[in-house]
């Protein structure tokens, strides 16, 4: 009888020991099976287990079976619930998504609808190194990126820079700004009753004859503080607005860029581009398999703004999925080359696209090369997934946007470049797509030769660099 009593005095505070370390192990370890932190703690599976299930309230779960896996939640500011994720249908209807949760030490949880969004096999359980590859594209950046950036830096508590902001900074501005962020997908209550509040208010769009007074506004206010409401990507100073669209337009919602007014050699340079930019989405429009971004010009106030439809809105209110090329590497093929074809050709072996969108990318990729478009990097590609009954879903590929020869571009000084245009010809396979791609590009410098908005100079480099196409073709 009296040999019990030291064995009770041993056994129970080592596994009273075991159990205050549970929170501090697990964290330190990440999401991990049952038998692994019974291991790290020294204790029987069943003893793992039970602790488990005391500390429910901290701890998240996911995955079956032998597949189970266990992480301590990471708190934001203070709070560790997990945080709504809300889509937008086409009809502009809210459906819940999921929920998202963080993780200690890092990373997150998010269990994504596989008819909608490629999973990689890591994630197929929900969980993310950092944070789910579909929210990474809403992530604020660029040049209006840093304008929000500017506007709530104090009250977030984050940087001027979001460049510099870790994940849990992305979120606390998604769950607080993000009701107008790239794609349908909004995160966090908060920011869904922003836009809930949005079309109660239904603001109407600006008429026609409104945007000539308008715009040079927006404008304005872009400049000086950043006061307008998105954050889509890129660098061209730029504005979001709802106006009443020309017809046959699929949205009033558009990305306006705009030039400088002060009539500088630069200015007129960066509105010869965007001048660029329309004739391009054009000339791309002539070819089979391509879609692009709806565009006008409209020139008031010194200014030239190229107005750009949001292909990730539908009417008034619905919102379409997209993704970055760039955001698709790094979710589910981690190739890390800027190359749009290789990138293609990786999704195709992963079957998550079709031969059509590698052959539509090919000569898109060409176009671009052959009107000096030196900025082709993964941001300025997207694609949109597509269900597929009863099959993995696929990506198809986005319209196009931000083609045009920036090869051009004024230097960061404000000074001309002096520059070489050396388009590339093509290998004996690539042919077919670069031939494809060269009559389109004949069409863009020939548009932009006899478009007398375009400024005699560049009017003058666009006849040349039309006839460098003619002579990089093959045989030529």
């Amino acid at each position: 009888m009296g040999a019990k009593y030291p064995i009770k005095t041993t056994v129970r505070p080592r596994l009273h020991a075991a159990r205050e370390r549970l929170l501090t192990v697990l964290g330190r370890m990440g999401p991990s099976k049952s038998a692994d932190l019974a291991r790290a703690l020294a204790v029987s599976d069943a003893s793992a287990l039970r602790f488990l299930q005391e500390a429910a309230a901290e701890v998240l779960q996911a995955g079956q079976a032998r597949r189970r896996r266990y992480a301590v939640r990471r708190a934001l500011r203070g709070t560790s619930g997990p945080m709504p994720l809300f889509a937008v249908g086409d009809d502009g209807q809210v459906t819940q998504a999921g929920e998202l949760a963080l993780v200690q030490p890092q990373g997150s949880w998010l269990a994504l609808d596989n008819r909608i969004w490629p999973l990689p096999p890591e994630s197929t359980d929900g969980w993310w190194e950092g944070l789910p590859y579909p929210l990474l594209d809403m992530r604020p950046q660029g040049y209006m990126g840093r304008q929000l950036a500017t506007q709530v830096h104090d009250a977030m508590g984050v940087s001027t820079d979001p460049r510099q902001w870790s994940d849990d900074d992305v979120v606390l501005v998604m769950l607080h700004f993000g009701a107008d962020l790239q794609g349908h997908l909004i995160l966090g209550e908060r920011a869904l009753r922003l836009w809930q509040q949005q079309r109660v208010l239904d603001t109407p769009p600006l008429a026609e004859h409104e945007l000539a007074q308008a715009y040079p506004e927006l404008a304005a206010r872009a400049l000086a503080d950043g006061a307008t409401g998105s954050s889509a990507g890129g660098e061209f100073p730029k504005f979001t607005a709802v106006r009443q669209g020309p017809a046959g337009s699929a949205t009033p919602h558009v990305i306006v860029k705009f030039s400088g007014a002060g009539g500088s050699a630069a200015e007129q340079r960066w509105a010869d581009l965007l001048l660029c930019e329309h004739h391009a989405a054009q000339a791309l429009a002539s070819m089979a398999d391509q879609t692009v971004a709806r565009t006008r010009i409209l020139q008031t106030a010194g200014r030239t703004f190229l107005e750009v439809e949001r292909f990730d809105r539908v009417g008034r209110w619905g919102r379409k999925p997209l993704l970055s090329l760039a955001t698709a590497d790094a979710g589910l093929i981690g190739a890390r080359t800027s190359e749009w074809p290789a990138l293609l050709r990786r999704l195709l072996a992963l079957k998550l696209c079709d031969e059509v969108t590698v052959a539509a990318t090919d000569q898109r990729w060409w176009f671009g090369r052959l009107i000096a478009n030196t900025d082709m990097h993964t941001g300025n590609l997207s694609l949109q997934p597509q269900s597929q009954a009863g099959a993995s879903p696929r990506l198809q590929l986005a319209p196009s946007y931000d083609m045009l020869p920036m090869l051009l571009a004024p230097l960061q000084g404000g000074e001309l470049p002096l520059r070489v245009f050396n388009p590339p010809s093509p290998a004996p396979a690539e042919q077919a797509a670069w031939q494809a791609a060269a009559g389109a590009a004949r069409l863009f410098w020939a548009a932009v030769l006899s478009d007398t908005r375009v400024s005699l100079g560049f009017r003058q480099l666009a006849a040349t660099m039309g006839q460098a196409v003619e002579r990089a073709a093959p045989g030529a």
